[in-house]
């Protein structure tokens, strides 16, 4: 099943093209408009040539407002920012602290231990659907990609994994892509994130941390992309009732989307 291609960034973690995705019958997501990553602190413009072929036009912050001061976007040439911090409700949760847990194995056992890493991640996704301040910041992102003007968009959060991971996956059910392809990409990201890592997971693990607290920490799950869908279900009946209610996001602005992003082929 296709998913978002790797764009060999040299100092990017996990960037990604959606362009390919299929959407159903004959068609898939425009390729070259729409780009997800994890952040951008150390982006070197002038060396990374991946990067600036791409032309990015808007760069779309999803962190919170800790996250951007500790590790502040560099931006592409030319590529303006935009804001829409999904946690800055909850800004303490653990997506928006994963270099602090691995940092700390005593600490992350105490909060994490006992599989309590896995519900509280999951937990995180629920907010991400449920919370007035998530729905703000994804209508935002939301109406940033159907500008065209506005395009191409790379948007991120840390890793580029939950709430990166909850943009793509209602983008591309938007757009018309079905559950499966949604989870296939979703999954997908994994590899990149556990090489990202690699470093702080290892020198958590020589500190005596616990090898599943960091797995729960570092990797998206299914579980985690679950927990997301069933919220929306449960609250809206399903993604229009999420997307119209929920979101509020103008009808305009989800045809400017699947005008703009959808090809044939």
């Amino acid at each position: 099943m296709q998913t978002a291609r790797t764009v060999p960034a040299a100092t990017v973690v996990n960037l990604r093209d959606l362009g390919g995705i299929a959407l159903g019958r004959d068609r898939r997501v425009r390729q070259g408009v729409l780009f997800r990553s994890g952040q951008l602190s150390g982006l070197e413009p002038d060396r990374d040539r991946a990067v600036a072929a791409l032309g990015i036009r808007t760069v779309v912050d999803l962190r919170t407002a800790d996250e951007r001061q500790w590790a502040p976007d560099r931006l592409p040439d030319r590529a303006r920012i935009f804001v829409a911090d999904v946690l800055g409700d909850h800004p303490g949760v653990a997506p928006a602290r994963l270099k602090a847990l691995l940092a700390d194995p005593d600490e992350a056992e105490r909060a994490l231990g006992g599989g309590r890493a896995e519900e509280l991640f999951a937990d995180t996704y629920r907010k991400m659907v449920l919370s007035p301040g998530a729905a703000a910041a994804y209508r935002a992102f939301l109406e940033t990609v159907a500008d065209p003007a506005a395009r191409p968009v790379l948007f991120h959060c840390t890793a580029g994994k939950d709430r990166t991971g909850w943009a793509a996956a209602v983008l591309l059910m938007i757009l018309g892509a079905s559950r499966e392809t949604v989870r296939s990409d979703f999954l997908s990201v994994n590899p990149a994130v556990r090489a990202a890592f690699a470093p702080y997971v290892q020198k958590f693990l020589d500190g005596g941390g616990d090898p599943a607290v960091a797995a729960a920490i570092v990797e998206v799950r299914p579980r985690y992309l679950d927990v997301a869908l069933d919220a929306m279900d449960e609250r809206w009946g399903g993604l229009d009732g999420y997307v119209r209610t929920g979101l509020r996001l103008p009808e305009a602005a989800l045809d400017r989307l699947r005008e703009g992003l959808v090809i044939a082929g």
